[in-house]
């Protein structure tokens, strides 16, 4: 059988279902057969509108949080063979830019970028097999461990930010990486201060450890919103760190009117391109304010992250609402969009 199963993207909210050519590895390359992947909120954003980065030619298969089995190794690929289980993240820095050799690979002027999971089968390319490839633990089911390439930019995100034991930490956004970096900051030893929306979410934020949460559904403007969060910190003094994470304008204002004096504000929701927002520079400059804007990964924050998975203490199990066909990605896109499931594991064999 030479034809797979695929999502094409043909243009923004223009996708087909289709048969086309299983691909083949090259020198140093694997080819794997995706076992599951998984809804992204980046993947959804591409759908409705394209994205440059990952998408730079059409038709084309999109999708990047995956996991699956290798079915072909190419000519000199070593410690990796047919039948092994794999995750991987779907980019990889050169390590030969500023950046990278300055220990800032997520930076990287050359980073290459892999798309194209939502189809049975994918190619993975030398770099990022020899790089950022890792085998799964046995006792990990494929839909967990497909978390690692976003748990991973959480965990950069939380080694950055530099959570101290005891610290109040408000996070703003409960989708998929809001409660990632609820739980990654718990187990930190924060006292998280969860703000965000749905039901299920909220209680996940919970169940994650957060000590209490904002419902946003219930309160009518950004700025009651902000006040409701300052209140639960320490005299309502405000959070010793907040951690945006739903990537609009409003919730990046929000985070400075509810971080404290000396607090320090991390920025992990990316914004579309040409937003801007409005600072106060008497609060910046007097309350002696920490901003920090973070992006990506590095390869040693995926390990990590692959690392957490295995040990549970982060659950990927607890992301996933269920196991849907290919041909039901765009319905899964629409689920998550109306807070109906965190995540969906897309089964490519599955038409």
């Amino acid at each position: 059988m030479n034809k797979m199963n695929a999502a094409m993207f043909y243009g923004p909210m223009d996708v087909r279902f289709e048969r086309v050519d299983i691909p083949g590895p090259a020198s140093g390359e694997v080819l794997v057969k995706v076992k599951n992947a998984l809804t992204c909120g980046t993947d959804i954003k591409a759908y409705k509108r394209g994205h440059p980065a990952m998408i730079k030619k059409v038709p084309t298969t999109f999708g990047h949080e995956f996991s699956g089995d290798i079915v072909e190794a190419g000519e000199g690929v070593e410690g990796f063979s047919p039948g092994m289980r794999i995750v991987c993240c779907n980019a990889v820095p050169c390590q030969h830019c500023f950046y990278c050799k300055n220990n800032q690979q997520n930076l990287c002027d050359n980073l290459l970028v892999l798309n194209g999971a939502y189809a049975e089968y994918i190619v993975i390319p030398e770099k990022m097999v020899n790089l950022n490839m890792i085998e799964v633990p046995s006792h990990l089911t494929y839909q967990e461990i497909a978390i690692a390439e976003p748990l991973g930019t959480a965990v950069h995100a939380l080694r950055l930010t530099g959570i101290k034991q005891g610290d109040t930490v408000v996070v703003l956004g409960t989708g998929p990486l809001g409660l990632m970096i609820i739980r990654l900051a718990f187990l930190k030893g924060g006292k998280v201060i969860a703000v965000g929306k749905g039901h299920e979410r909220l209680e996940k934020a919970v169940k994650f450890g957060a000590i209490a949460t904002v419902d946003i559904s219930k309160i009518d403007t950004v700025e009651k919103q902000a006040e409701a969060a300052r209140e639960l910190t320490r005299e309502g003094m405000g959070a010793d760190v907040v951690i945006e994470a739903a990537g609009v304008p409003e919730a990046w204002e929000e985070a400075l009117a509810i971080v404290r004096k000396g607090g320090r504000v991390t920025f992990f929701g990316g914004c579309k391109p040409g937003t801007t927002i409005t600072a106060d520079t008497k609060q910046l400059h007097y309350s002696e304010l920490q901003l920090l804007g973070v992006f990506h990964q590095t390869p040693d924050d995926f390990r990590r992250s692959v690392s957490l998975l295995s040990s549970r203490l982060v659950d990927g199990r607890e992301f996933i609402k269920e196991t849907v066909p290919l041909s039901e990605v765009i319905k899964a896109f629409d689920r998550v969009k109306a807070l109906k499931g965190i995540k969906f594991a897309i089964d490519p064999s599955r038409m």
